[in-house]
């Protein structure tokens, strides 16, 4: 069997590509993959360190803002539709796919419209909560779509097309134990661990929070804290936590890195994370049941992480807060206030497990399979 699979402008999109990727692989070792995205997408980078081939459609995002720059971005993107729509289908004809599955981003708009149009069965797969402008443009044209909770379901328009999967976490998160990722860390002594991070690049304003909350933490250290700073912020970080007089070399509770590489043990430690609200990760907390506090991003297109933390804290697994008006001071007290209410942590991590779908790859393997046979 032959597989397309198209993906592309963050890692949450690529990553349950991968996953699906792999356990199609091990089911059948036989099956033929191929990845397609953008020219100058994350994905041809995020691809490269995988086995797959990979081959690029010439295509661009719109924007939503009127200003004339943006409107000019967006007729180069109008025609670079055009190329994308040859380029589409010179991909199809060569590789003659049995099956095409997308997970997101506009790099996966033509392959999927134009595979459908050419009879080629085809699922996508939403992360988010609320669809995002590609998943809504190729809902008429997928023959399914495979979505992370029930409520997501409301959001299309053919909610009979809609198949609650669950968003794929990677097998590794679930190698070691609590209590073995707590040991593996020398975090074993009983205080409990809060890990943070705002994504893999950083937020400013939120990790000048960060560092107010480190430097309150610093007085008596009562948790242990991993926190992941991001490649932006890094230099700024040093120089706050230097400005508060905090010298992580005394304080061996806080670890502050600029990247949280062994995420997979830092998050099945967690006692409570704090972060952003990103597809991906709430795929993560509700598959481990870490209870959380959701500080969504007011950047992001659709007010996606809005959404996506707002399901959470309406089912209670999750303490959610806005950045407007936040400080280190107020971040602190409440991580700290849920810190020393243990039965409420306890029901929090209880709700966010109830939420997590842990056959998350079987019932999408099962879904596109359903579609080639």
């Amino acid at each position: 069997m032959k597989v397309i699979f198209t993906c592309g402008g963050t890692a949450g999109h690529v990553n349950p590509a991968l996953a699906l990727a792999g356990y199609m692989l091990q089911r059948d070792p036989n099956t033929e993959i191929l990845f397609v995205g953008a020219e100058r997408g994350l994905e041809r980078e995020l691809i490269a360190h995988t086995p797959y081939p990979f081959r690029t459609v010439n295509i661009s995002s719109f924007h939503r803002s009127m200003k004339p720059r943006e409107i000019r971005h967006n007729l180069v993107t109008v025609r670079n539709l055009l190329h994308a729509r040859r380029e589409a289908n010179a991909i199809l004809d060569d590789f003659q796919p049995d099956l095409i599955v997308g997970t997101g981003g506009y790099a996966s708009y033509p392959i999927v419209r134009y595979g459908a149009e050419a009879g080629i069965p085809t699922a996508v797969h939403e992360s988010n909560i609320v669809p995002g402008l590609t998943t809504k443009q190729l809902e008429p044209y997928a023959d399914r779509i495979m979505v992370g909770f029930e409520e997501c379901r409301a959001h299309y328009r053919h909610p009979e097309r809609v198949v609650v999967t669950g968003t794929p976490v990677r097998s590794d998160f679930f190698d070691l134990t609590k209590k073995e990722a707590k040991q593996k860390l020398g975090a074993d002594d009983g205080r409990p661990l809060i890990v943070s991070f705002w994504g893999s690049l950083g937020a400013g304003n939120m990790n000048r929070c960060m560092a107010e909350f480190l430097y309150l933490e610093s007085a008596h250290e009562p948790f242990h804290h991993v926190h992941g700073v991001g490649s932006i912020c890094w230099e700024r970080m040093r120089e706050d936590l230097k400005r508060y007089d905090v010298d992580l070399a005394a304080h061996l509770s806080l670890d502050v890195r600029e990247y949280i590489y062994d995420m997979a043990t830092v998050m099945r430690a967690a006692d409570l994370v704090i972060c952003r609200a990103g597809a991906s990760t709430l795929s993560e907390l509700t598959a481990l049941g870490v209870p959380a506090i959701l500080v969504p991003s007011p950047n992001v297109t659709n007010h996606h992480q809005e959404r996506n933390a707002q399901l959470l804290g309406d089912h209670g697994a999750a303490l959610v807060l806005s950045e407007e008006g936040l400080d280190g001071k107020k971040l602190f007290t409440a991580a700290a206030e849920l810190l020393r209410d243990q039965p409420r942590l306890a029901e929090m991590g209880q709700n966010m497990a109830a939420l997590g779908i842990h056959d998350v790859t079987q019932r999408i393997y099962d879904t596109v399979m359903s579609l080639v046979k």
